[in-house]
């Protein structure tokens, strides 16, 4: 986990959800656990090494959990810690304000 945060709660939230992978990440996780190939598939247009790259990032904050299992070909597991299912509520207004913008943007 990070050590060195910022002083500024927002800004202790944006550094752990900081690109648009990471939130989608996070929004298919919400589900349950998901192998890297589930993962890869439902995040349109990720590429493996940023999957990767996310997915170890995410591991390193404390935010998913990653279980090897001793079969072959070797399995892989990715699930959302404790501390990674409580950004739902985050990910629930990000949703709603969204949805709304949407709308909007189909009146005018």
């Amino acid at each position: 986990m990070e050590k060195n945060l910022p002083d500024c709660p927002v800004e202790t939230t944006l550094l752990l959800i900081s690109n648009r992978w990471k939130v989608l990440i996070l929004r298919d996780l919400m589900d349950g656990k998901k192998r890297f190939g589930e993962l890869k598939k439902s995040v349109d247009g990720i590429s493996q090494k940023v999957l990767t790259t996310n997915l170890r990032s995410m591991e390193e904050q404390g935010l998913v959990s990653r279980q090897v299992f001793a079969e072959v070909p070797p399995r892989v597991e990715y699930e959302l810690t404790q501390t990674g299912y409580s950004l739902q509520s985050v990910l629930d207004s990000l949703s709603d304000w969204g949805s709304n913008y949407q709308r909007q943007c189909q009146k005018n």
